[in-house]
Order: structure tokens, then C-alpha cells, then sequence
């Protein structure tokens, strides 16, 4: 038997033995998670879901956390700054190997779903969480709509996500930068409009 999964916007076919490196999980090595999201099994007799196959799943043992190959970014602002910026980034992704396909009866196996890191729920003390500041941010915070493509919804879900201050975000690392781009899914904006940069000059400002 095999079954077509979905998981991180992709689509996978998958059978029992199969090792696949996904979008990052929230998962630990060793932890076994389970993938809800089965577009079709095949075999004897195959299904197909409209859209997912109801009570199938696919269940996986996280092997560990890994690192895709390395894509470099060309980024070119004309207007305003008018600066060139090559940057490399690897993607956070997660190896698992498919151990078993359920053709029903997924939902009473009380096994963990599996759950990307940028979706899972927050609790205290877990890193998987909005970038801290490294920085304190005054009372009240900064106007975050200084910031070349902020507008005020964005900013409120800056805010929303813990970022308040210009300090915060000049102090930002590449992972930083990939964690809050997948929560609040803002799609390279960070980099694009150079909020880094904009931010550390802003933050001189008030000093």
C-alpha cells in the first residue's frame, strides 16, 4: 500500500520504509507523529479523498533535525537605498521514515499529529516561540510603521508576535529571521524591504 500525504504545502507519496526530509516538524528524534492529511491511498483497492481520505493517516518516527542545501539570496533595493546584499540561507527541515499507513482508525491511535514548528502552540520556556529582544523595549514601544512595508496590520501583528522596538529587530539573527517569517508568513519581507537595516539606523536615531 501506498498513500500521497500532504504536509508543509507539499505533497508526498509515501509507503512503509520510505525516509523523507519535510518542513520542520515540532518533533523530537525518536518521537513517532502522525500525518492526517492523506490525499489518496493506493493498492487493492485505492481511495481518493475529497479532499483528504477520512480516517487515514500516515504514521512516521521523527529520525532528527537537518539542514537543506544552501540557496543564496540576491536582494537589490534601487529606491531609497540603493545597496546590493548576497545572503545564503538553508532551509530547517525534519527526517522522518514512514513506519506505518492507516487506512481507517486514525483518530484513536493517541498519536501525536504532526505539526510544523512555526504553527505550534506557544507555552512558557519553549524556544519555538517569536524572537526575544535582545534589546529593552522603552514603554509603549516603537512605531513600527517606519519601516519601509509596514502598515498598521502588520505592525499590529508585530506586535502581536512580541515585537515592539527597533532594537529588537536590528538584533535579529538568520534564524530569527526564518522562525518569524514562517509564524506571521510574511514572505520574505524582512529581507526584501531590509527591516534589519532600516531598524538599526532608526534605533540610532533615539539615542
Amino acid at each position: 500500500m501506498f498513500a500521497v500525504m500532504k504536509t508543509g504545502g507539499k505533497q508526498y507519496r509515501v509507503e512503509p520504509g520510505d525516509t523523507l526530509e519535510i518542513e520542520k516538524l515540532a518533533a523530537e528524534a525518536g518521537d513517532t507523529v502522525q500525518f492526517n492529511e492523506v490525499l489518496m491511498l493506493g493498492g487493492d483497492s485505492p481511495q481518493v479523498g475529497a479532499p483528504t481520505v477520512e480516517g487515514a493517516a500516515v504514521q512516521a518516527e521523527v529520525l532528527g533535525q537537518v539542514k537543506g542545501p544552501k540557496v543564496i539570496n540576491f536582494v537589490r533595493r534601487r529606491r531609497k537605498h540603493s545597496s546590493k546584499r548576497t545572503k545564503g540561507h538553508r532551509q530547517q527541515l525534519t527526517m522522518v521514515k514512514v513506519t506505518e499507513i492507516l487506512g481507517s482508525g486514525a483518530d484513536a491511535t493517541g498519536v501525536q499529529a504532526a505539526v510544523g514548528a512555526g504553527k505550534a502552540p506557544r507555552t512558557a520556556g519553549t524556544a519555538e516561540t517569536a524572537p526575544k529582544a535582545k534589546a529593552t523595549a522603552p514603554a509603549g514601544g516603537d512605531d513600527l510603521t517606519k519601516l519601509s512595508g509596514v502598515g498598521p496590520k502588520l505592525a499590529e501583528k508585530l506586535q502581536g508576535a512580541g515585537v515592539t522596538s527597533f532594537a529588537q529587530i536590528a538584533a535579529w539573527t538568520e534564524e530569527d529571521i526564518v522562525a518569524l517569517d514562517e509564524q506571521l508568513s510574511i514572505r520574505g519581507r524582512i529581507e526584501r524591504e531590509g527591516w534589519i537595516d532600516q531598524a538599526r539606523a532608526l534605533a540610532a536615531e533615539k539615542e
